[in-house]
């Protein structure tokens, strides 16, 4: 039971360094090298790893597969339910209303691919249906790349891992 409250807690943190960090560190003290360096102890802790050296390899594809993760677009925190209309997220970040427009726009996740720009203005214009179907195309084509950047990433981290810390680190959310 202790194993599984921490793999969940590791889970959680690494939940909430995909959203990103870019727009919360002007929003207090938070510090994100930090809570990036919280969130890498708790990952050598939750695989057991003891060596300097060995948790050197571990620790930099660790935050490959982590970045790679943050890259893919439409994962948590994208789309679905960072923005409303316009690409525009609501709440204390703004809105579509007159006096939040010229306001910078708050949003989680990796910064939004020229792909998923052409397919939103798309969307948003009512551009034909031939127009759509090619730009979303091209998305899943942005997509399935970085989706294969994390898949490639995950593989190099499998590789120096046992089979004990594998498990550990898919139950972790770092690999499939």
């Amino acid at each position: 039971m202790k194993m599984l409250k921490k793999v969940l807690l590791l889970v959680g943190t690494m939940a909430a360094l995909s959203f990103g960090t870019a727009h919360v560190n002007a929003q207090g003290n938070f510090d994100p090298e930090q809570m990036r360096q919280r969130m890498l102890e708790r990952v050598r802790e939750q695989l057991g790893v003891t060596k300097d050296d060995e948790w050197k390899i571990i620790s930099e594809r660790v935050e490959k597969v982590m970045a790679a993760r943050r890259d893919v677009p439409g994962g948590f925190g994208g789309g679905m339910f960072g923005r409303g209309p316009g690409g525009r997220r609501g709440g204390n970040g703004g809105g579509d209303n007159a006096q939040n427009a010229d306001r910078p726009q708050r949003r989680f996740g990796p910064e939004e691919s020229q792909a998923e720009k052409d397919l939103r203005a798309a969307i948003e214009a009512k551009a034909p249906a031939d127009e759509i179907k090619a730009k979303l195309e091209k998305f899943r084509e942005y997509k399935k790349s970085k989706e294969a950047e994390l898949a490639k990433a995950q593989e190099k981290l499998k590789e120096v891992l046992s089979q004990s810390q594998e498990a550990t680190a898919v139950l972790a959310g770092l690999l499939q």
